[in-house]
């Protein structure tokens, strides 16, 4: 018996390669197609349309296939209300349970499109219900925004799933709209086609991200910046002070070991130890880092070392002057830690996920593990510039499902000092 599902795709999908992804996708995963309409846009500003029936051999091939294209922008034609099942205990899905993208997506209730609140990757679609009242009963097919007492749906991470929670099941009632790229250089992140690169021309992408960094200041966005202590070691930090002394910074993320390197480097001169003048390693150098984490838990933290003076300068030091909120999520590794260091990993993650669903911006600059984690919860549609000298960071990020996200390998020593220039230079 052949098990069939129809399925549309409409935007930019030719060039895009979204097409030979979706026909890709049925015949590697062993499933046929009829092409039953195909639409092509003529000129560069217009929208091409495909529907397309799928079949399989069995129901759960179909299945496995169906999610592969939803994954992509392919939406089931039907429209029919998502599948609802009652979460049946705190962090535990019903089996099947959607499984989100980073993209934009509404679900169908009782008719009406819902938009999915605080999108982001790998999390399951909790509905709540509203009175009826609130609701639209006429089932006209359009998204709605939900009011209060309205229904609601929205993204939650698996282990903050209560009993009863009515979840998402299957792709059916699910619609995912993800964000393409323009085809020339229009829009203030159209020079960033093509990916990971260390070859095109720095200078012009530094200053093109500096527009789109004060364009999104300008336009009432937040900016946030995921560092690492790599831009400390690389001389970086007065620039990245300057940034967020001059309001070009709403948030930043980062571990115990930037905000602790950059106190050192206030206190000592040294960054890991070594010497920011000279290069060189002082006597006891070594020990810097450990003495600073000493003297803030001392104060009772860094908000208190800033008031009373014992850290004058420096990023985390602006920080506390200019009311910039950060996160320091702990590690394994770390030594201390500071008493700004969320130590709790799930606590940590919520309050990456606080941030990253207020950014519109975000400069990722130079550190693997928490550009991932910052990435993972981010929406597709939030700008993400990722610098780093070693690209195996920035393709990590982009092969974990951060698709939006460009890549500069380059300097972080060169980048920021550069950045900074230019985004001063704008006002």
């Amino acid at each position: 018996m052949t098990h069939s599902r129809t399925v549309e795709l409409e935007g930019h999908i030719i060039d895009s390669g979204m097409l030979q992804q979706a026909m890709g996708i049925v015949m590697d995963l062993d499933g046929n197609f009829n092409v039953e309409a195909f639409d092509v846009g003529v000129h560069k500003e217009d929208e091409s349309y495909c529907r397309m029936e799928i079949y399989a051999d069995d129901a759960v091939t179909l299945q496995e296939i169906v999610h592969e294209l939803h994954q992509i922008g392919a939406n089931l034609t039907d429209p029919v209300d998502a599948k609802l099942v009652a979460a049946p205990a705190d962090q535990v899905v019903p089996k099947g349970f959607y499984s989100t993208t980073n993209h934009p997506t509404q679900v169908r209730y009782e008719g009406e499109w819902i938009e999915v609140e605080n999108i982001e990757m790998d999390c399951a679609i909790v509905v709540e219900p509203g009175s009826a009242s609130e609701q639209n009963s006429e089932g006209s097919g359009d998204v709605v925004e939900a009011a209060d007492g309205g229904p609601r749906a929205y993204t939650k991470v698996l282990n903050a799933i209560e009993a009863g929670d009515l979840v998402v099941t299957d792709e059916a009632g699910i619609r995912v709209d993800p964000p393409e790229r323009p085809r020339d250089s229009s829009g203030p992140f159209g020079f960033m086609q093509g990916g990971v690169s260390s070859e095109r021309p720095s200078e012009s992408l530094i200053r093109q991200v500096a527009e789109a960094l004060v364009e999104t200041k300008e336009t009432g966005g937040k900016v946030l910046v995921v560092a690492g202590p790599a831009l400390i070691h690389a001389g970086a930090a007065d620039d990245l002070a300057r940034l967020v002394r001059e309001g070009f910074v709403d948030m930043i993320s980062a571990g115990n070991g930037f905000a602790t390197h950059d106190i050192e480097r206030g206190l000592y001169g040294t960054s890991l130890g070594m010497d920011m003048e000279t290069m060189e390693h002082p006597r006891k150098g070594h020990k810097h880092h450990i003495y600073t984490i000493s003297e803030v838990i001392r104060a009772g933290g860094i908000a208190e070392a800033v008031d009373e003076g014992l850290v004058d300068s420096g990023i985390m030091y602006e920080c506390v002057q200019n009311d910039v909120p950060y996160v320091l999520a702990g590690s394994i590794r770390d030594d201390g830690p500071l008493p700004d260091t969320i130590t709790d990993a799930v606590e940590a993650q919520n309050a990456i996920r606080e941030q990253a669903h207020e950014a519109d911006m975000v400069l990722m600059l130079s550190t693997l593990l928490h550009s991932v984690a910052v990435g993972n919860c981010l929406s597709s549609t939030t700008k993400v510039v990722c610098v780093d000298i070693n690209p195996a960071t920035v393709t990590q990020l982009l092969d974990r499902g951060s698709s939006q996200a460009i890549g500069m390998v380059t300097d972080i020593g060169t980048f920021v000092p550069s950045l900074a220039d230019e985004v001063l230079a704008e006002e």
